[in-house]
């Protein structure tokens, strides 16, 4: 194992917890279990293909894959494995896998008799990065992403980078888009650094806004940067298009938006489109979705606040969330940004 780069997510409270970094992190995993647990359930999917050991006794729990298994149903299902094998308030729940292990691991856990501790092991990027680290968890329902679950914070993070060794391609660009919101978060030239230290970085930006803002009242929003659009994006119409390459385009059109709105000018746009395209990400909405209809989930976001439609946009002293957008500006700029033209926006040139 080499040396780990640990970064602490600060609640204070006694509630900090460490986030480790590194090859071989995933050796570190029974520190992190707590001393009384007695038994460990394991939450993975049969495709991760990683074995940990987390020091006690522990049983594996696999879930579906796919957003088709992020769901309130998977929930209670485990939650009725758990009571089955025995699982008391004093064990431990251990997610292995990306973000959606983690989501559903760490929901589980903070509604299994009504909280048990958890430890991620985040084994993709997009895990590393971003969906392990915070405390939010949660599922899916029809009418839009993440719109079920709690704030429950882990005992500890690992980011083994040397899982990522064998993410497939698709799976190592979805956790680029995630990567590319942190250039505009103050992660600056990332890919300038070596794999762990990038991690790292990221870790220790979304740590600071976590502990600045733990229930997403205001700060911690902005790590939603691209999201808006990328959320709607995923919730309409049939298309291979993965979470962070949604983020990718949603980082784009914010940035157009952002522009239409007179916040930012056609420099800061270029910017957004070379370090997206960058990271070979695409820059464009896919086509055959219906307008209105995204713009109709985007009015359902959890970030809305009060009338209007609610983004996270650059502006003149950086990112920052912007309430009361209104519905038929977001539809012009989409309008153009896909190239249509009529009433609502012309088309690109």
């Amino acid at each position: 194992m080499s040396e780990l780069i640990e970064v602490t997510v600060p609640l204070g409270g006694g509630r900090d917890y460490p986030v480790l970094v590194g090859d071989g992190a995933l050796e570190s995993l029974p520190d992190l279990v707590p001393d009384h647990a007695r038994r460990v359930a394991v939450v993975t999917q049969s495709g991760i293909g990683i074995d940990v050991e987390p020091g006690v006794e522990h049983r594996v729990f696999t879930i579906g894959d796919g957003e088709p298994a992020k769901t309130t149903a998977t929930v209670a299902d485990l939650c009725s494995e758990f009571a089955r094998w025995g699982l008391t308030r004093s064990d431990c729940v251990v997610g292995v896998g990306g973000g959606l292990v983690t989501d559903v691991a760490g929901f589980a856990a903070a509604v299994y008799h009504r909280g048990i501790p958890v430890v991620h092991c985040a084994t993709t990027l997009l895990g590393q990065i971003d969906a392990a680290i915070g405390g939010k968890t949660g599922v899916n329902l029809p009418e839009g992403k993440n719109l079920v679950g709690a704030y429950w914070q882990p005992r500890g993070v690992i980011c083994d980078t040397a899982t990522l060794a064998s993410l497939p391609p698709r799976e190592w660009r979805c956790g680029l888009g995630e990567l590319a919101k942190y250039h505009w978060l103050g992660g600056g030239r990332l890919d300038e650094l070596d794999l762990p230290e990038r991690v790292a970085a990221c870790v220790a930006i979304k740590a600071d806004v976590v502990a600045s803002d733990e229930r997403e009242g205001g700060r911690r929003a902005l790590l939603n940067y691209g999201h808006t659009l990328a959320h709607s994006l995923e919730t309409v119409g049939h298309h291979d298009l993965r979470h962070g390459e949604a983020v990718a385009i949603g980082l784009v059109f914010a940035a157009e938006l952002a522009r239409d709105l007179g916040r930012i000018d056609d420099a800061a746009v270029a910017e957004h489109r070379r370090v997206v395209s960058g990271y070979d990400l695409p820059v464009e909405v896919p086509a055959g979705l219906d307008t209105d209809e995204l713009v109709a989930v985007m009015g359902r976001d959890k970030k809305v606040l009060g009338e209007g439609l609610t983004f996270v946009l650059d502006g003149p002293t950086g990112v920052e969330v912007v309430p009361g957008v209104d519905a038929s500006a977001v539809r012009a700029t989409l309008a153009r940004f896909r190239g249509e033209s009529g009433p609502e926006g012309r088309a690109e040139t």
